[in-house]
């Protein structure tokens, strides 16, 4: 299997944990929320994978998508649909000192956001 096809198929199952994570008697919004972020950063890596864009090893969506928007300004598009704001579901949120639940509505969001994402980078990666 090719580079860019494990990262798709790691976002992919980063989303599909997010999704079904959502239907839980009691979801775990924190959780659904990670996962979603996983997914976008993901997605992107594949992007920058596939035009042979070079990126060093982060959680930072903001960091991604501007290397994304350099090879393709369509890619602004994430950046007016507030993508950038699940990079802290990487980070901050998994640990105590930041301590923030998200809420249901919240965690629909950036499973929306992913899957707007995922939308967006395959059509570009046709």
């Amino acid at each position: 299997m090719d580079e860019i096809k494990k990262w798709i198929l790691k976002a992919d199952n980063d989303l599909k944990a997010a999704e079904i994570m959502l239907f839980e008697k009691e979801p775990v919004t924190d959780v659904i929320c990670f996962h979603s972020q996983q997914a976008v950063e993901k997605y992107l890596k594949a992007y920058l994978v596939i035009k042979k864009i070079e990126f060093r090893k982060t959680h930072d969506i903001a960091e991604l998508l501007k290397l994304c928007m350099s090879r393709d300004r369509d890619f602004e598009v994430l950046n007016d649909k507030g993508i950038i704001k699940l990079s802290v579901y990487a980070t901050e949120l998994r640990y105590p000192e930041y301590f923030y639940i998200p809420t249901v509505e919240e965690a629909k969001e950036a499973i929306e956001k992913a899957k707007f994402v995922k939308e967006f980078v395959m059509k570009k990666m046709e």
